[in-house]
């Protein structure tokens, strides 16, 4: 049973264990009618990676297999992911119960570090304000974003809307089903979550002030992408203003910035691992 924060009791996680493979062990967490695929492996600080929207464990193979050499690396499929199962609901708090189940279910020997890319980030912002004692510090990687003004407006759904349905991307998406890159998420399941998502991020600032650890934030300066139109130059510059809102409530919170877009997490996978591995450097 879900509580209203997304929270599963660990006594309701039904765990599955598969063969290991390359050091790393597979298994399986039940909860909320949803199958949650696990991988744990490496060794060091303990960690737990949340994906985003759209992607998958397998998608992050080499950022999590980078990460293993300096940490025990816990990574999951969000609900309708990769080879999580699909769930009755595809929301931010269905999501929310995805993260709040894994770290029920798994034990750790330290509370571990929390890092999300995306949609994850802002997963692992909430969990984080609503848990101050199960982790140690944050690694919020492009998303968790306070931007000043929404990126979906009313004059922009039309165009986020075919994109959605645009037929090639379709074909993509049917081409990975049966395998452990596929989403089963609809178009307008997308769309849906990118509004909600905005709500979220409008109401985020003040979960920072709930939070007394440590946060890291790693950001593309193309969020929105490189088309020369003024529409994607807006939205890139309203990514940035976001963070120097944040930055300016809470000058103590690092901010590193890449030169890349929203996919940072595999195209500068070996970046992002050292930025990570000097942040989350054991003090002892």
């Amino acid at each position: 049973m879900t509580t209203r924060s997304g929270r599963t009791a660990s006594a309701h996680a039904d765990q599955r264990t598969e063969p290991s493979e390359s050091g790393v062990r597979k298994f399986t967490i039940d909860h909320d009618g949803v199958r949650t695929p696990v991988s744990r492996g490496g060794r060091g600080r303990p960690l737990v990676m949340c994906p985003g929207l759209a992607s998958t464990q397998a998608d992050l193979r080499e950022l999590l297999g980078l990460l293993r050499r300096d940490h025990e690396v816990v990574g999951f499929d969000l609900r309708g992911h990769g080879k999580a199962t699909a769930g009755e609901r595809y929301s931010f708090e269905g999501f929310l119960s995805d993260l709040n189940a894994v770290m029920a279910g798994v034990s750790f020997a330290e509370p571990p570090v929390l890092v999300g890319y995306s949609l994850g980030a802002d997963l692992v912002v909430h969990y984080a304000s609503e848990n101050p004692g199960a982790f140690s510090e944050l690694v919020l990687i492009d998303g968790a974003d306070p931007v000043p003004e929404p990126f979906l407006g009313e004059a922009d759904l039309p165009e986020f809307r075919a994109m959605f349905q645009d037929p090639a991307i379709q074909e993509a998406r049917e081409q990975t089903l049966g395998t452990e890159h596929q989403v089963l998420l609809t178009g307008a399941d997308l769309l849906d979550l990118n509004i909600e998502v905005d709500l979220v991020r409008s109401r985020i600032l003040q979960r920072y002030g709930m939070i007394d650890q440590p946060i890291t934030m790693i950001m593309s300066t193309a969020m929105a992408g490189t088309d020369p139109d003024e529409r994607t130059a807006w939205r890139n510059r309203n990514w940035q203003a976001g963070i120097d809102r944040l930055r300016t409530e809470h000058p103590d919170i690092s901010a590193t910035w890449i030169e890349a877009d929203h996919t940072l997490v595999f195209t500068h996978a070996p970046q992002l691992a050292d930025i990570i591995r000097q942040a989350t450097a054991d003090p002892r």
